[in-house]
């Protein structure tokens, strides 16, 4: 009797035990892809492209894992549960850092628009210096055309900042300080080559 009631509480908590583990753990799986989302809404993908990426590999190879012990008929989903569970603080640090990053590129773009806009009121000023020869007028003409692109590129990078697309706007503006720079080295040489005569 005593042998019959020992084998049936076993095999009861055996069968809470393997229910248990064989439970889907939906809440996780809704907090790690919410997390996941959260960090990805926070642009995290832009300016922490690195952990971003690592954190969707692991939410991805956490979800496969769920399919796979639910097509099981015996469940354990202990394992998974344990990695979703792990997958919230991590993406809570990736938005940190991305917020970090964000910050980070937004202050160097800022400091760089001041330096490609000092750049072309420099150009400006170079141009009505340049010599207007023959051949110097047609070249001056292309440069004030390049300096209506960069002028409307500079305006679209500003709107691109105010935006709040900080990196986006940074490449843009790197892109055209390197033409601005270009034009400034290009007058600066016409103009020595004439003082020197």
């Amino acid at each position: 009797m005593k042998r019959s009631l020992f084998s049936g509480i076993i095999a009861v908590a055996i069968l809470v035990l393997m229910t248990g583990c064989g439970k889907l753990p939906q809440t996780q799986i809704d907090a790690a892809k919410a997390a996941v989302e959260a960090a990805k809404t926070a642009q995290a993908d832009i300016y922490a492209p690195a952990e971003f990426t690592q954190l969707q590999d692991s939410l991805n190879a956490a979800l496969a894992e769920v399919e796979v012990q639910n097509s099981k008929f015996f469940k354990s989903f202990g394992d998974v549960t344990a990695k979703l569970e792990a997958l919230v603080p991590t993406a809570t640090t990736v938005t940190e850092t991305a917020g970090v990053k964000k910050e980070e590129v937004r202050v160097k773009t800022e400091a760089l628009i001041a330096e490609v806009n000092a750049l072309v009121e420099e150009n400006k000023g170079l141009i009505t210096k340049a010599p207007k020869g023959k051949e110097g007028a047609a070249a001056l003409e292309e440069i004030k055309n390049e300096m209506t692109v960069i002028e409307t590129a500079m305006a679209e990078a500003a709107t691109i900042f105010a935006n709040g697309e900080f990196m986006a706007a940074h490449d843009k503006v790197m892109a055209v300080k390197e033409n601005a720079t270009n034009i400034n080295t290009e007058l600066k040489e016409a103009i020595a080559k004439v003082t020197r005569r």
